[in-house]
């Protein structure tokens, strides 16, 4: 029983942080409402999915505390902020935490449960948006139970709160709270994201902030440098709780995800640099910008000029503090984003084809992710596609009945990233850029034949003029063409059940150049290839008649690895198991360098090139050319 003693000092605490706690303890929270999750577990596993947050209580220690410094961030305009955080706690073990949570009231008042009943009402109802283990950079905290951590905080529309922890990730027993601290301008506009719009001459601006319509009017300001700028007006969406599939993405991983702005800009001359900035007009007439940020331009359609395009899947986020949250879930994510942040002048599209954040329900990652690739984003277009970890979830209208979705069901990123499809929630769209043409597919949906995604594949096939655009390339997450993976050779299929099967003729009779895929975590080429068999036995050098499809797995943007069979699989020219990207340069309308570079030295270790002319397009394949007649 408490002593009243102890009472007044609890309520102090919690007055004094201006929090407002339903009073929990250990004596009234012992319903079991989950497995405990301070396990093992395997590395695919999302962090955050391993906090058993409805099992915290309150044990508010007097002499515990946590305090985090600066109280005030973001004084000269950063979007991100280092933080350190000091703590004390008499009674240390190795596993203390420090949750950052962020709203920083973390209270019992918004909690939400699937079922819509809880056998008792959590103390906690909503997950940190990172962690830290105590002993992270002092392991004699365990001795002293004392330990500074330094964490990096990215602005994210709210103030912040660092929670000291004790009884692991399964039982957490909370003994400390910080002050909150926040950034001067919670709500600013921040993280801009380019994409292409529905015309070759159209950039599309996407970004996030606090502002609904009704407090400022958002808007981006673009032109060339030294000439009058032009003003674009933007359109505002959102999502709820209730847009949610399931949880954790309905429960513990909810997180307001603010406003999320779409500009279009249009009328572009072709291969220019424009500057643009990001504005919010305030009701009183003042506007918030934001940093000044520049792009190059599409190519207009078939010119004939130097163009570099980057594409690789299954990227995924991780801290720049060493939270151990992301120790292990994507640990080359960073890596293959230094990369391309360093390189950045030598390439002028990204295509990121699906597994974007492995948020898996946690909104909060969602920030985290586009705070992370906005170096990228922001300068170049940032084109995605979407991946199981994007749309997967039961009875939500997609191909794969899969939790990998963690609730999400697509909303998030169909509505963070803008694609030009016609209809965002089918996340299937053409897009021009030069002599490239490019069709990416929505392997979360239904692509076989006589599905409205199969005869959009064919229509997006045949609109493609290859005397101007001879480059054709088709995409999709998960792989529908060949993948030497060990799950793919388990099953006898080495790839997506009913990939290849009804979509080859289709690449074989539009003479689709190179399919990129996703989903397996490594990279591996294969010959040019039609029903199984290799049409070419060059490795190196292609030239003349398109005689089958070359398939390129290029999943190992930064999640763990897939591992080969071991099986030969006689159709499979290159394979390494490691964080990777490739790098497509035309020329011109004859000439296609094709490079895979490793992520962690930017170094070429596999690469091909195509030589040809517009007359070994026309040729007649098998299987890839129009019935002919004997008529004169």
């Amino acid at each position: 029983m408490p002593t009243m003693d102890t009472f007044f000092l609890v309520l102090l605490l919690l007055s004094s942080k201006a929090f407002l706690w339903r009073v929990c303890h250990a004596s009234s929270y012992t319903s079991v409402i989950r497995n405990d999750l301070g396990w093992r577990h395997p590395v695919d596993e999302q962090p955050l999915a391993k906090i058993a947050v409805h099992k915290a209580f309150f044990a508010l220690h007097e002499s515990a505390s946590i305090q985090a410094d600066p109280l005030l961030l973001g004084l000269k305009g950063e979007d991100t902020a280092w933080v350190n955080v000091e703590l004390k706690y008499p009674q240390p073990s190795e596993n203390d935490w420090v949750g950052v949570f962020s709203p920083a009231n973390f209270n019992a008042s918004d909690c939400y449960s699937e079922s819509g009943e809880w056998p008792e009402a959590p103390c906690i109802c909503t997950a940190p948006i990172k962690y830290m283990f105590a002993n992270h950079s002092d392991a004699n905290y365990v001795t002293t139970g004392k330990a500074t951590l330094r964490l990096q905080i990215i602005n994210q529309r709210a103030d912040f709160s660092f929670a000291l922890f004790t009884g692991g990730l399964g039982s957490p027993k909370l003994v400390a709270i910080s002050d909150p601290i926040s950034f001067v301008n919670p709500k600013a506009p921040l993280y801009p994201r380019l994409a292409q719009g529905k015309a070759w001459d159209e950039m599309t601006v996407t970004w996030t902030s606090g502002y609904n319509i009704d407090e400022a009017v958002p808007f981006v300001e673009w032109g060339w440098k030294g000439h009058s700028p032009k003003l674009s007006p933007a359109g505002t969406l959102t999502f709820t709780r209730g847009s949610m599939c399931g949880a954790p993405a309905r429960t513990v991983g909810w997180r307001d995800p603010g406003f999320i702005h779409t500009s279009f800009l249009k009328e572009l001359w072709p291969n220019t640099m424009y500057n643009y900035r990001i504005g919010h007009m305030l009701l009183n007439g003042s506007i918030v910008w934001s940093k000044m940020y520049s792009f190059k331009s599409s190519p207009y359609p078939g010119q004939d000029s130097l163009q570099r395009v980057i594409i690789f899947g299954d990227m995924g986020k991780a801290e720049r503090d060493g939270s151990n949250e992301y120790a292990s879930y994507q640990p080359g994510s960073l890596i293959t984003t230094d990369q391309l942040i360093s390189d950045l002048d030598n390439y002028d599209i990204v295509f990121h084809i699906g597994d974007l954040p492995y948020a898996n329900g946690y909104i909060s990652q969602w920030d985290q992710f586009t705070a992370q690739v906005e170096p990228i984003a922001s300068t170049k277009p940032y084109m995605v596609a979407s991946g199981n970890h994007e749309r997967s979830w039961p009875n939500s209208g997609g191909f794969y009945d899969t939790t990998d979705s963690g609730g999400e069901c697509g909303v998030p990123a169909e509505t963070m990233y803008y694609v030009p499809a016609e209809n965002r929630a089918k996340f299937w769209y053409s897009t021009d850029y030069g002599m490239f043409h490019f069709c990416i597919a929505d392997s979360e949906h239904d692509w076989r034949e006589g599905s409205e995604q199969y005869a959009w594949i064919e229509k997006c096939l045949a609109s493609v003029d290859r005397q101007k655009q001879p480059w054709l390339i088709f995409s999709a997450h998960r792989v529908l063409g060949y993948s030497s993976n060990s799950w793919y050779a388990m099953e006898g299929s080495f790839e997506e059940p009913m990939g290849r099967e009804h979509l080859q003729k289709l690449w074989q009779k539009y003479k689709v150049d190179i399919a990129f895929y996703g989903h397996v975590h490594n990279y591996e080429r294969t010959c040019p290839i039609y029903q199984n068999t290799c049409v070419n036995p060059e490795r190196y050098s292609y030239s003349g008649t398109v005689n089958g499809t070359i398939h390129v797995v290029v999943g190992g943007g930064g999640s763990h690895l897939s591992d080969f069979t071991e099986i030969n699989t006689v159709w499979s020219l290159y394979k390494d198991h490691d964080w990777g990207f490739v790098k497509l340069t035309a020329f011109n309308h004859s000439s296609l360098l094709f490079e895979y570079k490793k992520s962690r030295d930017g170094v070429v270790y596999d690469n091909f090139t195509i030589s040809r002319d517009y007359k070994d397009v026309l040729a007649c394949v098998h299987d890839g050319c129009e019935p002919t007649t004997l008529a004169t």
